[in-house]
C-alpha cells in the first residue's frame, strides 16, 4: 500500500494534528498546531501540515512553511528567522517495524513530503532543521544538501547526587556553596518570559549581532501552549529580576531554548549554574530524561555547557536552491 501526503488545516484539524505530534517520539511542543499558527502569524508565512498516511494510519508529520515575497519564495522548517526549536519531519509507529520496513516507509514518507513541496510551493530556496531525525538519506538521494551540526545533552538520571557529581569541580562547588539564602530562583510568568528575551536582545546588540525573537511572540508561545510545555526558569535577589532561562519541555526532553545571559550586576552568586542546575534538577523529579543545551557550536560557550557533563548529540541542517535567499529573508524581517 502506498503512502499518501495529505495537508490538515492548522485551524479546523489542529485536534487531529496535535494527537500525531503526541505520539510522535521525535517531536517539541513547537509542533503543536497552536506554536505552528503563532510561527506563521509572526514570520509572515504559511504553514502547511504535511501528515502521511498508509491507509487509515498516520506515518509521519511534516510542518513546511511558505514563504513568498516579490519572485522570493522559500520552504522552511521552523519557519524563517523564527528562533524556535527544531522542526523538520517527524514519524509515527515506526518502533515495531523491521528495518527494511521502516527504511522503505521513511524514504516513501519523504519523497512525498519533497513532490508536494516542489509542486505546491516550488521553493527557490528550502531550509529545515531537524534533531530527532536521524535518517537523513532521502534528503540527499533527492539532491539537497545536508550539513551536520551538535548539541550537548545531558541525561537526566540516576539521583540528583549522582547527577550532580558529574559535573565539572567548579560546577558543583558553585551549587553547593551558593548562600540559599541570598536568590530565589523559580517558574516565572508572562512578563519573565518577555524579561528573558529582552536581556538576551540586549547582549546581541550589544556584539553587534543578530537577533530577531520579539519578546511578544515567545509570550504568546508560553500562553497559548499547554501548560508546562514553555518554563521560564528565574533568579532573583531581593525580588529583583536578574536572569532567566525559557525551557521547552516535551514529554522526554527539556531544551534550554534562550536566556542564560550572564548578568551585568555585582552580585556575587553563579546565577547561570544555579539556574542550569534547577531546571536539570526538576526534570530529573518530574521523570524528564535529557536536557539538550542546544548548541554546541561556539567554543567560547561550549566551555560553560561542557562542565555538565554533556554528550554530543548531531542534529541537521537541510537546504536546498539558491544561495543568499535566506539572507534575504532576514534582511526582510529586521525591516519588519
Amino acid at each position: 500500500m502506498s503512502i499518501e501526503i495529505t495537508t490538515l488545516d492548522p485551524q479546523t484539524d489542529a485536534d487531529e494534528w496535535n494527537r500525531y505530534v503526541e505520539r510522535s517520539d521525535g517531536t517539541n511542543p513547537f509542533y503543536r498546531a497552536e506554536a505552528l499558527r503563532l510561527q506563521a502569524d509572526d514570520t509572515d508565512s504559511t504553514v502547511h501540515l504535511l501528515t502521511g498516511f498508509k491507509g487509515q494510519e498516520a506515518i509521519g508529520i511534516f510542518p513546511v512553511f511558505e514563504y513568498s515575497k516579490g519572485p522570493v519564495t522559500g520552504a522552511f522548517s521552523p519557519a524563517p528567522f523564527s528562533w524556535s526549536c527544531y522542526l523538520g519531519p517527524a514519524l509515527l509507529n515506526v518502533d515495531k517495524l523491521k528495518q527494511r520496513k521502516a527504511d522503505r516507509r521513511t524514504e516513501r514518507f519523504l519523497e512525498g513530503c519533497l513532490a508536494y513541496i516542489e509542486q505546491k510551493i516550488s521553493p527557490l530556496y528550502s531550509k529545515f532543521v531537524t534533531a530527532e531525525f536521524d535518517d537523513v538519506r532521502p534528503f540527499i538521494w533527492g539532491e539537497y544538501n545536508v550539513e551536520p551540526g551538535y548539541t550537548y545533552v545531558v541525561d537526566l538520571d540516576g539521583t540528583e547526587e549522582e547527577l550532580l557529581k558529574r559535573f565539572s569541580s567548579d560546577a558543583r562547588s558553585n551549587i553547593r556553596n551558593a548562600d540559599e539564602d541570598a536568590y530565589v530562583i523559580e517558574e516565572g510568568d508572562g512578563e519573565d518570559v518577555e524579561r528573558i528575551v529582552d536581556q538576551v536582545a540586549k547582549r546581541y546588540a550589544s556584539q553587534g549581532r543578530s537577533f530577531q525573537l520579539s519578546p511578544s511572540f515567545a509570550r504568546a508561545v508560553h500562553e497559548d501552549l499547554p501548560d508546562g510545555a514553555i518554563r521560564p526558569y528565574v533568579c532573583r535577589v531581593d525580588g529583583e529580576f536578574l536572569g532567566g532561562i525559557l525551557v521547552v519541555e516535551s514529554e522526554r526532553t527539556r531544551y534550554r531554548w534562550q536566556g542564560g545571559v550572564k548578568p551585568d550586576t555585582g552580585v556575587d552568586i553563579p546565577i547561570n549554574d544555579l539556574l542550569d542546575w534547577h531546571v536539570m534538577r526538576d526534570g530529573l523529579r518530574d521523570g524528564i530524561e535529557e536536557y539538550d543545551l542546544v548548541g554546541a557550536g561556539v567554543p567560547s560557550i561550549n566551555r560553560y555547557k561542557a562542565k555538565f557533563n554533556p554528550r554530543l548529540q548531531t542534529h541537521y541542517t537541510i537546504t536546498s536552491g539558491a544561495f543568499g535567499i535566506d539572507m534575504m529573508v532576514d534582511r526582510y524581517r529586521k525591516l519588519r
